[in-house]
């Protein structure tokens, strides 16, 4: 006879305490331990499932699997196709998580739509809209008759049974959280509901090779909801970032099984839908006014791609004893050791005043190149020069004042060039020998970098 019993579960990561805990011990939060019931089956008996991962239950030699090259299948939009690596794994799991209104459904609505119409039948599953709502947004995406089909469900076992009928190709859930299991008598979103959704969707995917795509909900601080063996499960994971204010979205590949990380693809919101940017560096471009002083464009590499973004500070005396210190895109530590850079190695006194760095266009960048371009817009802003017109910089300054290699210079060279720039300041060891028709100035030291830079002014 099956038993019931209740725990409570941490619905961050997952633990489970048989009394109730203001704070989780395993990983620190407040107030996350939700009361749930859970069955349990006698001992003897074990759980058996129709899906499994693999062809076989008895383990094979390493030589005697056989593989084959499975194209990758082409959802029909050039962007999506670039985070995921070249195209769609067949049989894949990919999650893509990102703020409510962002874009989530409308772009994956489109991908179904096109995978429908050129690969096979797709389904689309929604646990939040109903068919008359979807079909609304989709006449307004210009979506037409095709091998798509809606369903408004939220049991996993119902969803189940249409999917061994109609054996779609593709596979859209929307969303993850509020798909729930009549196994588990706790509410849909929790620990366990969550849990078994996904790796029942994982069995199905691999078992019958349906790539599946699931739509995640995310937390206040911007990750995915849920427990972290959720990212664990899937093959790729997906960030949808952007302003809802602003026009452009931004996809980022943070894992994926199937291609490289940190891939990124950034699309433009219109009313007709998701519209992919294949040059990100106009966009982000087209709105710089040349010749102010603060204002530098530096060439980083999202991924495989080199892209061109401007960086803006504004250097101004404090009212105040304490200067403040803020930045929109670029990480307020790193920023914080430059200006220090700048005050010990250079000479700029800036203790007194305030500084504030951005990224225009709200783009978020990680990578160190962009050192020398947030250095040379401080001190243009701090000495009222603007950067010479035609010139882009990038590379890692260290605490010495030393100005380091980056990664792939080429491509920033050549991106550089393509965009109409006639002067680029980079490391000296990261000179390439094809200038792609540009003025390449490498540089050892900040100091350098800085003379370097205002000596055509």
């Amino acid at each position: 006879m099956t038993k019931v019993r209740t725990v409570f579960v941490c619905q961050a990561c997952g633990f489970e305490s048989s009394k109730w805990l203001g704070r989780c011990p395993d990983c620190g939060e407040w107030n996350s331990l939700v009361e749930e019931r859970q069955e349990v089956a006698p001992a003897a008996s074990t759980r058996q499932t129709s899906l499994a991962l693999g062809e076989g239950a008895k383990p094979r030699p390493y030589d005697a699997v056989e593989i084959s090259e499975t194209p990758r299948l082409s959802s029909g939009i050039e962007e999506f196709d670039r985070v995921l690596g070249g195209g769609i794994v067949p049989g894949s799991l990919v999650l893509i998580g990102g703020e409510p209104g962002i874009g989530k459904s409308t772009l994956l609505l489109q991908v179904a739509h096109l995978l429908g119409r050129h690969v096979g039948t797709a389904l689309y599953i929604s646990g939040e809209e109903s068919e008359k709502q979807i079909r609304l947004r989709g006449d307004r995406l210009g979506i037409s008759n095709s091998g798509l089909f809606l369903m408004g469900e939220t049991a996993l076992e119902r969803i189940l049974e249409e999917v061994e009928t109609l054996r779609p190709a593709a596979l859209v859930v929307d969303s993850v959280q509020t798909i729930y299991s009549m196994k588990f008598p706790s509410a849909p979103g929790s620990i366990s509901q969550v849990r078994e959704v996904a790796t029942q969707l994982l069995f199905l995917a691999k078992g019958r090779g349906i790539t599946t795509f699931l739509i995640g909900h995310v937390t206040k601080d911007g990750s995915l909801a849920g427990p972290k063996s959720l990212e664990h499960i899937v093959d790729t994971v997906l960030y949808f970032e952007g302003d809802k204010h602003q026009h452009h979205r931004i996809v980022r590949a943070v894992k994926n099984r199937f291609g490289a990380v940190a891939e990124l693809g950034v699309f433009e919101m219109t009313g007709a839908g998701l519209v992919p940017v294949p040059n990100p560096s106009v966009l982000f471009l087209a709105e710089r006014l040349a010749g102010t002083p603060g204002s530098s464009v530096v060439a980083t590499i999202e991924g495989s791609r080199p892209m061109l973004v401007e960086v803006q500070a504004l250097v101004s005396p404090t009212s105040f004893g304490t200067p403040r210190r803020m930045s929109l895109g670029i990480d307020a530590n790193r920023t914080n050791l430059l200006l220090a850079v700048l005050e010990k190695r250079v000479g700029l006194e800036l203790l007194g005043d305030d500084v504030f760095v951005s990224v225009a266009g709200g783009l978020d960048v990680s990578e160190p190149a962009a050192d020398l371009g947030v250095a040379a817009a401080v001190a243009s802003s701090y000495r009222n020069r603007p950067v010479p017109k035609g010139t882009a910089l990038f590379g890692e300054v260290g605490l010495a004042g030393e100005v380091r290699g980056a990664l792939q210079s080429g491509l920033r060279v050549r991106e550089i060039s393509q965009m109409g720039f006639t002067r680029c300041l980079l490391p000296a060891r990261n000179v390439p020998h094809d200038s792609h028709g540009i003025e390449l100035v490498g540089v050892s030291t900040l100091a350098e970098a800085l003379e370097r830079l205002f000596e055509t002014d």
